[in-house]
C-alpha cells in the first residue's frame, strides 16, 4: 500500500503554532479512507452495500511536533484482524523533518449491517475479509 501524503494546513495550528493534536486522528481517518480505496474498498462502496464501519476506539502517541506547511506521510498497517473487529496503525512521518516519527496510533472497527447489527466479516464479507488477512499476513512476512 502507497502512503498517504499531505501537507499540515495553517488552519489546523494551534496558538502555539503547531498542529493541535486532534488533527491527528483526522488524518489518521483521511489515512484510513485512502488506504481502503486503494483495496478496492472506498467507503461508498461499504455504504452501497449496505454496511457501516464506525469506530470503537482510537488513540494517539505524541512524539515529535508538526507545523504548517510540514509535509507528512501516514503509513497504515493492520494490527489486528478477527472476524468481526479489526484495528489499523498509523505510523505519521513528518518528511519535513528528515522522516522523523511524528506520531502513532490505531483505530479500532467493526462492520455494522443496514439494522446496525454486528457483521460477521468472513461470513458476509467474504472478499473483503480475504483479501484483509492475505495484507496482514503479507505485513507480518515483510517484517521477519
Amino acid at each position: 500500500m502507497e502512503r498517504y501524503r499531505r501537507k499540515a494546513k495553517y488552519y489546523e495550528t494551534d496558538q502555539m503554532g503547531i498542529i493541535h493534536h486532534s488533527n491527528y486522528i483526522r488524518w489518521m481517518e483521511e489515512a484510513r479512507i485512502d488506504v481502503m480505496g486503494q483495496l478496492g474498498y472506498p467507503y461508498r462502496r461499504f455504504e452501497e452495500m449496505g454496511y457501516l464501519s464506525p469506530v470503537l476506539h482510537a488513540d494517539c502517541e505524541y512524539r515529535k511536533s508538526v507545523k504548517f506547511d510540514d509535509d507528512i506521510e501516514i503509513a497504515v498497517s493492520i494490527q489486528d484482524f478477527g472476524k468481526v473487529k479489526f484495528t489499523l496503525r498509523y505510523d505519521i512521518y513528518n518528511m519535513s523533518e528528515g522522516g522523523v516519527l511524528s506520531a502513532y496510533g490505531t483505530t479500532t472497527h467493526c462492520m455494522l449491517n443496514r439494522d446496525g447489527r454486528p457483521v460477521i466479516m468472513n461470513k458476509e464479507m467474504k472478499e473483503f475479509y480475504e483479501i484483509m488477512v492475505k495484507l496482514k499476513e503479507e505485513q507480518e512476512n515483510k517484517s521477519e
